[in-house]
């Protein structure tokens, strides 16, 4: 699954797309942020999400707490990114078609919450997230936005062959497809067949397609 990620439904106009995500935070070495998202994994994956902590994750990595601190806020922020964000460094998919676009992005999704730290973060994550609405905002404005600016771009490009309006709310579309594989593989546990991307992609495609 990470500004400009709403979830109340609001139009988006797909002509717009950014090139640049907003920033988080400040540079940081790439090694270094790598080495603790890598830990971060490891620790939730072993010992779940109550058994994670900041200290714990900074020793494995190598690094201070207070790197980490610069870094992140807290458990919560670090574990999402480490766990829940990684489709987002796969290239935007560019098959020649809106369905075939988005049942690559939801692929990439479905494979995300089959992870066993997937399986391990989710809880403790969801209770965090409504213990705090703070929180649950900077996960929505800060992280969830290269999401919304891969779809926006598979959009664009969808706009230009004719297959949707530009008018289309993509923001209810990412609600629809990352809210879809949230209840059906994290929460309910379910081993999706072979073809839950492509028919979720096709429910989508067909209720915001041109009549």
């Amino acid at each position: 699954m990470r500004p400009g990620y709403l979830s109340n439904g609001s139009t988006c106009n797909v002509s717009r797309v950014t090139n640049s995500p907003a920033p988080r935070g400040r540079p940081r070495d790439p090694r270094t942020h790598e080495a603790i998202l890598r830990a971060t994994v490891e620790l939730v994956t072993e010992s779940g999400y109550a058994g994670t902590s900041i200290g714990a994750v900074a020793g494995r990595a190598g690094v201070g707490k207070d790197t980490v601190y610069r870094r992140w806020s807290g458990k919560p922020e670090l574990v999402f990114e480490a766990v829940f964000t990684t489709t987002e460094r796969a290239p935007v998919p560019d098959t020649g078609t809106l369905a075939g676009d988005l049942a690559a992005l939801v692929r990439g999704l479905v494979e995300e919450f089959r992870a066993p730290a997937a399986a391990a973060a989710l809880p403790g994550l969801l209770a965090d997230f409504a213990a705090d609405p703070v929180l649950s905002g900077r996960i929505r404005g800060d992280f969830l936005a290269p999401a919304k600016e891969r779809l926006l771009i598979v959009f664009e490009r969808a706009v230009l062959r004719g297959e949707t309006a530009p008018d289309t709310p993509v923001d209810l579309v990412l609600d629809t497809l990352a809210g879809a594989v949230l209840f059906h593989v994290g929460l309910i546990g379910e081993q999706p067949d072979g073809q839950l991307a492509e028919k979720l992609a096709a429910i989508v495609t067909k209720g915001v397609g041109t009549r």
